[in-house]
């Protein structure tokens, strides 16, 4: 389990840092002038996340999927950990949407959405950090019956309207 635990933590690692990286990378754009250039730039930004942040985003999602029947962890605090991983997977689509369109004619990449993305995905990362490492006791962010297999059909019964 140690390894699995090691992979998990190098993938994040690599992962959330080029998620800090990718935006600096975006505000070059308005100084590169067109030509050889601007193409090497969209070269590097596409090769970081094409071929190493996402590998290492999947890395690290399926290394926690392992980490979770390995360590079996079903506490209240792993559900929080899970909705700010899932926000970290948000940024990372929205990230590689950006790629898309910033390196079209006339594009650029605005300072005060470059400040918002590094802040949110810092205060995601180390939120991520400090759920994993406080374990906090959340008994009442949701029903005991979410974190109980077999669970679901009474939790929406009332709402199914063909019993």
């Amino acid at each position: 389990m140690i390894w699995v635990k090691t992979l998990h933590m190098a993938a994040i690692a690599l992962w959330t840092a080029g998620l800090l990286v990718l935006p600096g990378l975006y505000l070059r754009r308005a100084n590169v002038a067109a030509g050889p250039p601007l193409h090497r730039l969209q070269r590097m930004t596409r090769f970081l996340y094409v071929a190493i942040l996402s590998p290492a985003a999947f890395v690290a999602v399926g290394s926690g999927v392992g980490l979770v029947f390995l360590a079996r962890t079903f506490e209240p605090w792993f559900a929080l950990k899970l909705a700010l991983v899932g926000g970290l997977v948000a940024l990372h689509v929205l990230t590689g949407l950006v790629i898309l369109k910033i390196f079209e004619d006339g594009r650029s990449y605005p300072r005060w959405r470059f400040l918002a993305v590094t802040t949110l995905t810092g205060a995601l990362a180390v939120a991520v950090l400090t759920v994993v490492l406080a374990k906090p006791e959340l008994p009442d962010l949701a029903s005991v019956a979410l974190f109980q297999p077999g669970a679901l059909p009474g939790l929406i019964a009332p709402f199914n309207p063909f019993r």
